[in-house]
């Protein structure tokens, strides 16, 4: 009688697969985590965008920022995101969006700060946050003691 062959993965076989499945995941899954927390950073600042062309307008049109009565900062611009909430501080200007507890726990309770000013006609916002650097959308920097950072838009 003739042995028949036997068709299959072998036990050894199995677990390299699944061994190699385990450390891709391994490498994948911080990687992703990283993805999502700068995805969600970015859409906090994203969602000042209409109150700093509210505050800009304003301001161009007033020479001064809004104070606590006026339009651009009242609660029509007080905004809450899928991952965060904004503020306007009145006459400053200043945007405020705090992450709320939806955000991964690297961001919960981070704020991103948008402050305005002007030069020789020119209106610039510039973003600062408490969060980790890696976090940080393109054009806001950490916070330091010392004063504001970069622009950002």
């Amino acid at each position: 009688m003739a042995r028949q062959q036997q068709g299959g993965f072998t036990l050894i076989e199995l677990m390299i697969v699944v061994a190699i499945i385990g450390i891709l995941s391994a490498v994948a899954l911080p990687a992703y985590q990283d993805y999502v927390a700068r995805a969600q950073a970015t859409e906090a600042v994203s969602l000042s965008a209409g109150a700093k062309t509210a505050i800009a307008e304003y301001h161009q049109v007033n020479g001064s920022y809004p104070d606590a009565n006026s339009t651009p900062t009242n609660t029509s611009l007080a905004t809450t995101g899928t991952y965060s909430s904004l503020a306007v501080t009145a006459d400053t200007g200043v945007i405020t969006v705090t992450m709320g507890s939806n955000a991964v726990s690297a961001l919960t309770g981070k704020t991103f700060t948008l402050t305005p000013s002007t030069t020789n006609n020119a209106f610039k916002w510039a973003c600062t946050s408490n969060a980790d650097a890696a976090l940080l959308p393109q054009g806001c920097t950490v916070a330091s003691s010392g004063g504001s950072g970069g622009s950002g838009g």
